[in-house]
């Protein structure tokens, strides 16, 4: 049985975030010690660690909440799985074409910038230009 700061300790988690993911329903409610104290077994630190790596993989609490709720069916498909795990493959996909149209201008603002002075500096220029930011370079909604 661990307590709740070698649990945190185990799995590279926050003591809050722990106890935040038990106020949710992410973790079970722990056993405990009669003087209150939290106690924690092998499934709980399972548990955690799968979390804790999921959200290392970008997934929402609800995409992990729902991947934990189809676990405890192992005799059914995958095919939900797979779905869930589509779904963050193509919201992945999207913030690496966003970042790429975020590079790319700036590389460009970058690029155009020539003036050894502040007060010619295209990139303050660009900057300052929401209108010209807002429709003509903005990353693309993916």
């Amino acid at each position: 049985m661990l307590s709740i700061g070698a649990l945190a300790k185990r799995t590279g988690a926050k003591v809050q975030t722990i106890r935040y993911y038990e106020e949710i329903g992410l973790m079970p409610e722990p056993d405990r010690t009669e003087g209150g104290q939290r106690r924690y077994r092998d499934t709980e630190l399972d548990r955690l660690a799968f979390i804790r790596h999921s959200r290392e993989l970008g997934f929402s609490l609800e995409a992990i909440r729902e991947l934990l709720d189809l676990s405890d069916s192992p005799e059914r498909s995958c095919a939900r799985i797979d779905a869930v795990a589509q779904r963050q493959l193509k919201e992945v996909e999207a913030r690496i074409a966003r970042l790429e149209a975020l590079r790319i201008e700036l590389r460009r603002m970058i690029g155009e910038c020539t003036a050894d002075r502040v007060a010619d500096c295209r990139i303050l220029e660009v900057l300052r230009d929401h209108e010209e930011c807002l429709t003509d370079h903005a990353p693309p909604d993916a």
